[in-house]
């Protein structure tokens, strides 16, 4: 047994290896590392010469289809023992299974094995029917009727020939629908041609009128765009719309093809002898009432999880995006939480985050305190130095932000600015439990001021405190596996805080939870000793912090900063193991410090990393080490910059076609990007108009938080659509080249489903077999190939 895992495990290995383009080698070292405990940020950046240099993209890859493959032998060990508990492994199966590379085609050959309830093929062999549906199927000369006599016995609960036919024709359809090869055959045929139909529920036309473009809509499964794809099953689910897959363009020669399939696979030939007919309908209702629906649920479900996958996968991109948005950095910020009925409310941090005053001001209806609230917001302006006002785009924020513009000019102070920012998951921040701990004391309803102006010093530091699913930027997140979602997310806030880097004498346990290697108990555990011992001097200093030993160390020391400390290196991304390296590149330094040789590029860029190596270190790392020494601590986020929103365009009413705005992207969705203006709805700028030259993926051209200018090329108040380009040229009400997508991608964020816009449903490809009528034996003709 131990051999058979060793070769598994190798097995595995080289299948991943082969899916990310390395070696079987590289691996298995990865594997290794990974069970050990190693994180992938950990592995990616500290054991290159471990793994051959496999980045986090091939890590993160690797990691997910570990889980997948090492799930598919547990299944498959579990079914070999099944089977051959029940005495009917043989070694063909044994093969068949060992060779099967999915948990479908797994599930394909044990499906005859399978424990099942008592079926109507089950009842039929214990009243003796078998050996009826082995005498028909093997001669069709036969009479159905006449041969069905013998069979009548009513004490076994055969009433008349008539109920053996049916037991019989009951245990045809069962063996026919757990042929493995031909369920294979007729899952690929009908992913390959099958057509996704969409009707509309009888009485449901107008509750279910976002979804109209759907009511009837048919489209290839294989080339429906994902998000469409999930519009259509949220549709269903809200049973406003009913889906079925059709078997190619033409439903008859399609389910016709599909007979010809199985009567070929069952070795029957239409004659048109006697038990011809009888036979061709055991084919037809096995198609029609068993494989066809087993078949269509099977794929919706595979279709639906390939969706799932590139909309989870949007959503981390966005994500990303948004974590490694650029810091204003250390400056002092009043937030502003814009309402209207409820007031403002408002917050200023100083530069380090510390909460310095709060208040609540009325500038809207129906108080209308504008001079009132003006003054306010200009006396904590001046006494508290606020250099940026960050102001939330949720209710009431254009107005607030003309406030906020009239406050500028009254302090007279030409370096203070304002800034819209998203004040996605604020409120979710303001309840949850970390708020709490943070300001125990202060209103829940104030918390959203902090969370707003803390986002605009440090984005990652503050986004990290909120579930990432409540953030909003995916593509119809609430439709997806939520497990695998918040796996997946919680993936990428690891790699872009370890790609930031941590201050650990100001991090919150909240982002030092997401450092390699530390664990929610663990982070809790620095800050407190933090708390009661004062600033860390050193990174080895952190294994005085309770549960925090050699292991965890070695996973989170790197990813730290220690600003100012006793060794210059802690503030840089040069693991304390690698240390020695930096004392081997100070014997050349002609007798120069630590601190002298940092950022001196000229002597760095004139060492050769081939000569400071040794047996753990190699030039991967040694040339990671001496990039860092030119920018310790660099920070990969880019400039801060701030969008300006159009002075009198405040509301979607406000908008003109033509009109040439400046604007902030919100979201990246699969078929174009939205972009935020400034008027309470995101404008989409379709993927067709993103640019002047073909755009296969939107990030490529653009990114959440990227400041665009934008034209606005349609405005439809009543259903709150805008649409907009990139391209400042093209003309309003022209068409746009490459195809209209449906906007339906945001349907969680912005109240539901959108249009297709596409002007009629896709055309679906022909089905494999060619064009014919729907008799039978034709189709069993064109099985036979003649």
């Amino acid at each position: 047994m131990a051999a058979l895992s060793a070769a598994l495990a190798r097995q595995i290995a080289q299948t991943i290896a082969d899916e990310i383009g390395a070696q079987a080698a590289q691996a298995q070292a990865a594997i290794a590392l990974l069970d050990e405990g190693a994180t992938v940020p950990f592995i990616a950046r500290y054991r290159k010469e471990v793994t051959g240099g496999l980045d986090d993209t091939q890590l993160r890859t690797l990691e997910t289809r570990l889980v997948y493959l090492r799930e598919l032998e547990d299944r498959r060990a579990a079914i070999l023992a099944s089977i051959d508990e029940q005495g009917k492994l043989t070694d063909e199966l044994r093969n068949a299974l060992l060779a099967a590379d999915s948990k479908s085609r797994l599930e394909d050959l044990y499906l005859p094995y399978k424990p099942k309830r008592r079926t109507r093929a089950q009842i039929a062999r214990e009243a003796g029917l078998e050996p009826l549906a082995d005498g028909l199927l093997a001669d069709p000369a036969r009479v159905p009727e006449d041969f069905a006599g013998g069979f009548v016995d009513a004490d076994k609960g055969v009433a008349d020939a008539k109920a053996a036919l049916e037991g019989a024709r009951a245990i045809l359809m069962e063996r026919w629908g757990e042929d493995a090869a031909l369920l294979g055959e007729l899952r690929t045929w009908l992913q390959d041609n099958g057509v996704i139909r969409a009707r509309v529920v009888e009485g449901k036309e107008d509750a279910g009128a976002k979804y109209r473009d759907y009511f009837d809509h048919s489209e290839a499964l294989a080339k429906i765009p994902s998000h469409r794809l999930l519009a259509l099953f949220r549709a269903r689910r809200e049973e406003f719309i009913q889906l079925d897959l059709e078997p190619g363009a033409d439903v008859e020669a399609g389910n016709a093809y599909a007979e010809g399939r199985i009567a070929r696979a069952a070795g029957i030939d239409h004659r048109g002898r006697p038990a011809d007919a009888w036979l061709a309908q055991a084919c037809r209702l096995t198609w029609r009432a068993k494989l066809h629906l087993h078949l269509m649920l099977d794929l919706f479900n595979q279709a639906r999880e390939k969706a799932e996958g590139e909309a989870i996968e949007v959503f981390g991109d966005n994500l990303k995006d948004l974590l490694l948005a650029a810091p204003a950095g250390p400056k002092t910020v009043l937030g502003l939480d814009p309402g209207i009925r409820t007031g403002c409310k408002v917050a200023v941090v100083d530069a380090t985050g510390k909460l310095v005053a709060t208040d609540t001001i009325y500038p809207h209806e129906p108080k209308r305190q504008w001079e009132q609230s003006l003054q306010t917001l200009k006396r904590l302006c001046q006494q508290h130095d606020v250099a940026l006002i960050a102001i939330g785009n949720g209710t009431a924020s254009r107005e607030t932000d003309k406030l906020a513009g009239e406050v500028i000019k009254a302090c007279n102070n030409p370096k203070l600015q304002k800034i819209v920012v998203s004040e996605a998951g604020a409120s979710v921040y303001s309840a949850s439990e970390t708020a709490a701990k943070e300001f125990p004391n202060l209103d829940v309803s104030l918390r959203g001021a902090v969370s707003i102006a803390r986002r605009l010093q440090d984005p990652l530091a503050e986004l990290v405190k909120i579930e990432p699913k409540a953030i909003g930027v995916g593509q119809y997140q609430h439709d997806v596996d939520q497990f695998r979602l918040a796996r997946a997310l919680d993936a990428k806030v690891e790699d872009c805080v370890n790609a930031v880097g941590v201050d650990v004498n100001t991090a919150s346990a909240a982002l030092l939870t997401r450092v390699s290697g530390l664990s929610s108990t663990v982070a809790e555990n620095i800050v407190v000793y933090r708390d009661q011992h004062g600033p860390y001097p050193t990174r080895k200093a952190l294994l005085k912090v309770p549960r925090l030993g050699q292991k965890t160390f070695e996973q989170c020391a790197g990813f730290l900063r220690i600003s100012d400390g006793e060794q210059p290196l802690d503030a840089s991304a040069v693991h304390p193991e690698a240390y020695p390296v930096v004392e081997r590149i100070l014997a050349q330094a002609d007798g120069k410090t630590i601190k002298q040789i940092i950022g001196d590029t000229a002597f760095l860029r004139g060492l050769k990393a081939e000569r400071l190596t040794d047996e753990t270190f190699g030039v991967p790392t040694v040339r990671d080490i001496l990039k860092e020494l030119e920018k310790p601590g660099r920070d990969p986020r880019p400039e801060f910059k701030a969008a300006r929103f159009a002075e009198g365009v405040e509301d979607i009413k406000d908008l003109r076609e033509g009109m040439i705005l400046e604007g902030v992207v919100s979201n990246v969705a699969a078929f174009g990007a939205f972009v935020d203006i400034g008027v309470h709805q995101d404008g989409l700028v379709h993927i067709s108009a993103l640019s002047d030259t073909y755009v296969k993926d939107p990030r490529e051209v653009v990114k959440a938080g990227d400041i665009v200018k934008v034209k606005v090329l349609e405005v439809d108040v009543a259903r709150k659509r805008i649409a907009l380009t990139r391209r400042l040229d093209d003309v309003p009400g022209a068409p746009t080249s490459g195809p209209r997508e449906d906007r339906t991608a945001r349907g969680n964020e912005r109240g539901g489903a959108g249009r297709n816009g596409g002007g009629g449903s896709a055309r679906p490809p022909k089905p494999a077999a060619p064009p014919a009528d729907n008799a039978l034996a034709a189709a069993f003709a064109r099985a036979r190939g003649k």
